[in-house]
C-alpha cells in the first residue's frame, strides 16, 4: 500500500477517451513478487474506473476456460426443461429473490425484461422466507449444477477480493485503510445470476435487460459469444472511436454514446456498482448499461458485494485525491452520505419484480 499522498493524482481528464473498454490482466495480483506489475494493474484499474466504470479483466491466469463453459452447458440443460419443471424452484416458493424467474418476470424501470434466470444469494443464518432476501437458495436438480456453481462462486469471491485490493492500491490507500475496507467485504453478501436470453423480438416494449446501474460493489460477468448484446453508456460525447477486433462499433446518441461491450476470449466484463461510487465519493461512477440480445444464449454474472451490515462511506484516500486535484480547487465537493449496504439493497429491490416482492437486478 502507498503512504498517504504518495499516489499520483489522476482524474478522468488525464486519460485518453476511447470508446472501447480497456483490457486489464490481473495476473500480477496472483503473486506477491511482481511489484511493478501490480503498480501497472492498480494504475490501469484506477484509470478505467475514473473514465468508464467498466473494463475487461483478463483472468486466464486464474481460471481454466473450460470451467465457465461447463457452467454454460449446465445452464442450457436447465433452461431447456419444460416450464413446469423450471417452476419447481420458482421465486414464489421462497423469499421472492432466490430461485427461478420466468421469462419477463424481471422488471426494469417498469418494463418487462426479455430473459429468464436462476438467482442465488449468500446463504444466511436462520433463514426465513417471509423476510425479503432472507430465504434459502433453490438449486436445479441438474446433475453437477450445484457442485460446479458453488465452486465458481468460491473462485469469484476470491477474485473479487483480489480486484478490491488492486483498486485500493490504485486509490493510494495505506495498509491500515485497506484492512478497514477489506473488513467491509470479507463476508460478501454475494449474488449469482444464471441468465437465459432468447432472441429479443423486434416488437418487444423494452430490452433483454433494461438500462440500469448495479447496486453493489463489483460485477464480474462471464458472457456468451453473442456480439452486440451488452451496451455501456458513456455520457461524455468526446470519445475517440476505437474498434477492437471482433468488437461492434459504438452507437452515438445526443447526450453520450452507447458502446458495445462484446465478449473477448479469456476475459470477463467488470463494472463498479453504487457502493464504489460512495467509497470513492464520486470519483468512480456506477455506469448505466443494458442488454439487447438478438441471439439465444446464456450469461453468468457474479456480484461481489459488501457485507450485509457494512457501513459504506467515502474513503479518506478518495478525499486526498479530490483535495489535490487543481481542477476542483475552490469548488465545493459533493460528499456522498454513508449507507448500510443491506438497508440500501432492501430499499432498491422492491420495484424489480412484477409481483412487487422484489429481486436483485
Amino acid at each position: 500500500m502507498s503512504a498517504p499522498g504518495a499516489a499520483t493524482v489522476l482524474t478522468a481528464s488525464d486519460f485518453p477517451k476511447l470508446s472501447a473498454l480497456p483490457i486489464i490482466n490481473i495476473a500480477p495480483y496472483l503473486t506477491t513478487e511482481n511489484k511493478s506489475g501490480r503498480l501497472s494493474v492498480a494504475s490501469s484499474l484506477h484509470a478505467a474506473c475514473l473514465e468508464y466504470g467498466f473494463f475487461y479483466l483478463d483472468y486466464t491466469s486464474y481460471v481454466d476456460p473450460s470451467e465457465p463453459e461447463e457452467l454454460t452447458e449446465l445452464a442450457r440443460k436447465f433452461f431447456a426443461q419444460s416450464q413446469e419443471e423450471k417452476e419447481k424452484i420458482a421465486l414464489r416458493n421462497e423469499d421472492g429473490a432466490r430461485g427461478y424467474a420466468r421469462l419477463k418476470e424481471n422488471v426494469t424501470k417498469g418494463k418487462a425484461d426479455n430473459h429468464e434466470g436462476v438467482d442465488l444469494y449468500r446463504p444466511v443464518e436462520n433463514p426465513d422466507k417471509t423476510k425479503p432476501l432472507w430465504g434459502e437458495n433453490q438449486w436445479p436438480e441438474i446433475p453437477g449444477f450445484k457442485e460446479k456453481y458453488n465452486k465458481w462462486i468460491e473462485k469469484m469471491k476470491k477474485l473479487g477480493m483480489i480486484i478490491m485490493e488492486a483498486m485500493a492500491d490504485g486509490l493510494g490507500m495505506t495498509k491500515d485503510e485497506w484492512e478497514e475496507l477489506k473488513s467491509q467485504v470479507d463476508d460478501s453478501f454475494w449474488v449469482m445470476r444464471v441468465i437465459g436470453y432468447p432472441p429479443l423480438p423486434n416488437d418487444h416494449d423494452g430490452f433483454s435487460c433494461g438500462e440500469h446501474k448495479d447496486y453493489g460493489c463489483l460485477t464480474l460477468l462471464y458472457a456468451d459469444p453473442t456480439h452486440g448484446a451488452l451496451e455501456v453508456f458513456l455520457q461524455d460525447t468526446g470519445h475517440v472511436l476505437q474498434v477492437l477486433p471482433d468488437v461492434t462499433p459504438a452507437e452515438a446518441v445526443e447526450d453520450g454514446v452507447w458502446i458495445k461491450a462484446d465478449p473477448i476470449p479469456g476475459c470477463i466484463v467488470c463494472n463498479v456498482g453504487e457502493m464504489w461510487e460512495i467509497w470513492s465519493n464520486g470519483l468512480y461512477k456506477s455506469t448505466l448499461h443494458r442488454v439487447v440480445h438478438r441471439g439465444s444464449n446464456y450469461r453468468i454474472p457474479f456480484f461481489f458485494e459488501p457485507n450485509f451490515d457494512a457501513l459504506v462511506k467515502p474513503l479518506a484516500a478518495a478525499a486526498r485525491i479530490q483535495e489535490g486535484d487543481p481542477k476542483v480547487e475552490g469548488q465545493i465537493q459533493k460528499t456522498y452520505q454513508p449507507v448500510v449496504y443491506g438497508e440500501f439493497l432492501l430499499g432498491k429491490v422492491g420495484s424489480n419484480f412484477d409481483t412487487g416482492r422484489g429481486k436483485y437486478d
